[in-house]
């Protein structure tokens, strides 16, 4: 098979093997901007006339996989040439570049790469900070709106990032630019790290020295202070004779305008609690570690979370004792794809993230109020495997990978319709259903029966303890019907 030779370009010179599959290349594949960086080389002038300019990512994964097949096998290199198609990339092809994609479309063996310096390092060198223990991501979704990319992480969530990371590294793009990025931070509700869900009230109506207190071990910003201890810099153009390095606080950069491409890093130049905590939980007051929560006061991966660690809404989350079920139910494997249908808080998906963190779990959700809960909780957990597919089901389910496990919170009403889709996805696998009506339960019951699962029913009924007039009684909460679907 030829090969692809991916070549990273923008900030030194090509080594001699990637000089040589240039020359001995047939064509060579490049977007708009990199065609133009890649004039600046000396090898430009030999081989400009085997250059094509493609913007589209998918159209050059197709140009890749159509030329491959219609040239013969890969020649050697001192015979003047080769069969294969050599695709230039900015930096680290390898680091949120086209490497990834090629990799899965064609084959470890298909690809050979070159990487040049990541911009993410050239900035950090600029502004001479350390990097090793800076939070990187990406904000480039392509050029295409129709076809951009889903990201890990949103521009939304940066203001939460910061209050876990004390730096952070952004590859940026038209949509997502510094201007935006300021904004959102400048903007921002959050007290720069302050406490969130939960342990705001309790902040806020502690009175006297509990409260003075507290709001030394927090250091609760106004905003004006809050974005002046974070530090903006906009990297821009880097390597290129007009580059230039702003920095500046939230305010200042979201009022000014930058050219492309660039990247931005945040630092924040005070160490404040964050949640989870970064620190020593031996220098707060009791009362902080006690509205921080025990999942903010260690390192250590837990199972059974608490519902007062997790941020949720209206009292809407899957009970401590219904997601333990639940979880055993699923039955998880060490590696796989979950989908988290009607997520809500994201309790489900959170557990089952920080259990097994090479599981990707898919949190389906089309309430904003519940995406903004798991949005908070997957920082505050640390549960990067996790991404937040927002809308009704089935519908948004199209295009996610097939899962291994499904688990189904809320259906919206179409539970027949979520059951039907999946079915369709999965050849083996486990569904379980979480109820609280008989309709429900009748639904799911007779959908999956009816393409194929074995099914059990559990009903769960809990009752805690609650102190009335000094004596502790025992107070029920609604049954729940844990259906479980079993496909071999």
């Amino acid at each position: 098979m030829n090969k692809i030779y991916i070549i990273g370009i923008g900030y030194k010179p090509l080594d001699k093997r990637a000089r040589e599959i240039i020359a001995g290349s047939q064509i060579i594949l490049a977007s708009k901007r990199l065609f133009e960086v890649f004039k600046g080389y000396e090898e430009y002038e030999a081989v400009k006339d085997k250059v094509k300019v493609i913007n589209n990512v998918d159209e050059t994964i197709n140009f890749i996989r159509t030329h491959i097949k219609d040239t013969p096998p890969n020649p050697p290199l001192n015979k003047g040439g080769h069969g294969g198609v050599v695709l230039l990339a900015s930096g680290d092809p390898t680091f949120f570049g086209i490497g990834r994609r090629a990799v899965r479309e064609f084959g470890k063996d298909a690809v050979e790469i070159f990487p040049d310096l990541s911009s993410i390092q050239i900035a950090f060198s600029r502004i001479k900070e350390s990097w090793d223990d800076a939070f990187l991501m990406s904000l480039h979704g392509g050029p295409d709106p129709e076809k951009r990319r889903r990201l890990p992480y949103e521009l939304d969530d940066i203001p939460y990032l910061l209050q876990k990371h004390n730096k952070i590294a952004i590859l940026t793009d038209k949509e997502n630019n510094p201007q935006t990025i300021a904004d959102v931070i400048a903007r921002s509700e959050i007290p720069h790290l302050s406490l969130r869900g939960n342990a705001v009230p309790k902040a806020i109506s502690r009175t006297g020295s509990e409260q003075a207190q507290q709001s030394k071990d927090l250091r609760i910003a106004s905003p004006s202070a809050r974005n002046d201890s974070i530090k903006v810099y906009v990297c821009e153009r880097l390597g290129c004779s007009d580059e230039r390095i702003i920095e500046g606080t939230p305010e200042e950069i979201a009022g000014m305008t930058f050219g492309e491409p660039n990247v931005v890093i945040l630092i924040r130049k005070n160490s404040l609690l964050s949640f989870p905590l970064v620190g020593n939980p031996s220098e707060l007051s009791e009362s902080v570690k006690k509205d921080c929560g025990q999942a903010a006061m260690t390192d250590k991966i837990k199972f059974g979370l608490s519902e007062t660690e997790i941020t949720h809404s209206r009292g809407l989350i899957t009970k401590n004792e219904v997601r333990a079920v639940t979880i055993h139910k699923l039955s998880l494997p060490q590696r796989g794809v979950l989908w988290d249908i009607g997520a809500g808080s994201g309790s489900v998906s959170i557990e089952a993230a920080r259990l097994y963190p090479e599981i990707k779990v898919f949190a389906v959700e089309k309430d904003e109020e519940q995406i903004e809960n798991i949005k908070e909780n997957r920082i505050k957990f640390d549960a990067t495997n996790i991404e937040i597919i927002k809308g009704q089901a089935p519908d948004v389910l199209i295009n996610l990978p097939v899962p291994d496990r499904v688990f189904i919170g809320g259906s919206g009403g179409a539970i027949k319709e979520i059951i039907e889709f999946v079915s369709s996805k999965i050849s083996s696998g486990i569904v379980v259903i979480n109820a609280i009506t008989i309709e429900t339960l009748n639904e799911a019951i007779k959908s999956l029966e009816n393409k194929g699962f074995v099914v059990e029913v559990s009903e769960i009924s809990v009752s805690r303890s609650k102190t009335v007039s000094g004596k502790r009684h025992m107070s029920a909460l609604n049954p729940v019907f844990i259906i479980t679907g079993i496909k071999q």
